[in-house]
């Protein structure tokens, strides 16, 4: 056997070890998927009528469903940031590392397992998101071809937030610091254009929503799930997905590689 075919021999182990975790604890999965229904819920009907009001066409609460159900979605990849921080930072503070440090494996494959795991959960927590979009109302209009891409677009956006979230949770202590290092990844959706438009906002704070990576990322997704125009933002979301991708795994592989020489 070749060493790529050890190194995804031992990654697929790995997998199959995290997946198993998150069999048997399912209340930490789906956990991160929650916090997007329970927020679907409350904007649209506590504001759905008033802020849909003011949305091209005044469509009321439907049009609010519609608009707010990609970035909801947007905000359940960056819900799943925690429990991979939690993940990670536990393998590595409960001893577990160590026993894997003595076995014949490839050390990629630890990080590897998390990553690939993390965007597994992250996918089965998000159709329970738009399950409960669907229930309430929400139709997308999308043909196959805009669905598959919009998959990808996910997959490739949780990809690179687990990346980062696994930084993250290498450099925590502790559980407890773990979980509250990826708040920020967690809050910037709010700051974006997931729950009103960018160009509604006050001048400084429209900036910083026009210009951070959630935006394009939502109306990238809000394009491909309802139909309005995409633009240079499809291109952008990626760019940010490999630009975040990179430096978490550049970030991780270090953080990683340092502690195994202590």
């Amino acid at each position: 056997m070749s060493t790529l075919t050890y190194a995804v021999h031992d990654s697929m182990t790995m997998l199959r070890r995290n997946i198993k975790h998150a069999l048997r604890y399912p209340a930490v999965s789906l956990g991160p998927a929650m916090m997007p229904i329970l927020m679907l819920l409350l904007f649209v009907y506590a504001f759905g009528d008033s802020i849909g009001a003011g949305l091209p066409g005044n469509g009321g609460r439907s049009a609010y469903l519609e608009y707010l159900t990609p970035g909801v979605i947007i905000m359940g990849v960056a819900a799943g940031a925690m429990s991979t921080s939690i993940a990670v930072c536990q393998d590595m503070t409960e001893g577990i590392i160590n026993r894997f440090r003595t076995m014949n494996i490839t050390r990629s494959s630890f990080m590897t397992g998390h990553v690939v795991g993390s965007v597994l959960t992250t996918l089965v927590g998000l159709v329970l998101v738009v399950a409960v979009a669907v229930a309430l109302g929400f139709r997308p209009d999308a043909s196959p071809a805009e669905w598959l891409a919009a998959a990808g677009l996910i997959a490739a956006i949780a990809f690179a937030v687990a990346w980062l979230s696994a930084a993250l949770g290498l450099i925590s202590k502790t559980v407890e610091s773990a979980s509250n290092k990826p708040l920020l990844i967690q809050f910037l959706p709010f700051l974006g254009s997931a729950f009103v438009p960018a160009g509604s906002m006050a001048p400084g704070l429209r900036w910083f929503a026009e210009n951070q990576p959630f935006t394009p990322m939502t109306e990238t997704l809000r394009g491909l799930l309802t139909g309005s125009a995409v633009g240079n933002d499809g291109w952008i979301s990626l760019a940010w997905c490999a630009g975040i991708a990179v430096v978490g795994y550049v970030w991780s592989r270090s953080l990683f590689n340092s502690t195994a020489k202590r």
